[in-house]
């Protein structure tokens, strides 16, 4: 069974440039297109990781990660922030809201393909054996 990883973007472009990569990658991909989406299907489908923007309508992604986080079953879901500023402010408030990391936009397929890797890894590697 496919690794599922939720993709939440307002830029529809963006939504299915990062899905069509992780697809051919081999994850399952779900996507959403504002903080309110996002946290309907992240309680729902239980992803194993998010990628999140953060500057979206309706509910923005900081309040998006924070109320992920406030829900017992989604409070361990890795969560990357994507950011257009990455000199400002929102870097160090995603991660005070609970993303564990942020990347700048734009990036690259390939650089997300990464991270959800490495979140993978680092999930698998906090897990404690049975």
């Amino acid at each position: 069974m496919a690794v599922l990883v939720l993709i939440v973007d307002d830029s529809p472009d963006a939504r299915a440039l990062y899905r069509e990569y992780l697809e051919f990658c081999g994850f399952e991909v779900d996507t959403a297109a504002d903080g309110h989406e996002a946290v309907e299907k992240a309680a729902r489908g239980c992803p194993a990781v998010i990628i999140m923007d953060l500057v979206m309508p309706t509910m923005d992604g900081w309040e998006a990660i924070r109320r992920i986080r406030a829900i017992p079953e989604t409070a361990e879901i890795p969560i990357v922030a994507l950011s257009a500023f990455a000199f400002g402010e929102e870097p160090e408030q995603a991660t005070v809201a609970g993303a564990d990391l942020c990347l700048t936009k734009p990036c690259l397929p390939s650089q997300v393909g990464r991270v959800v890797r490495a979140m993978l890894l680092r999930r698998d590697v906090a897990r404690p054996s049975a």
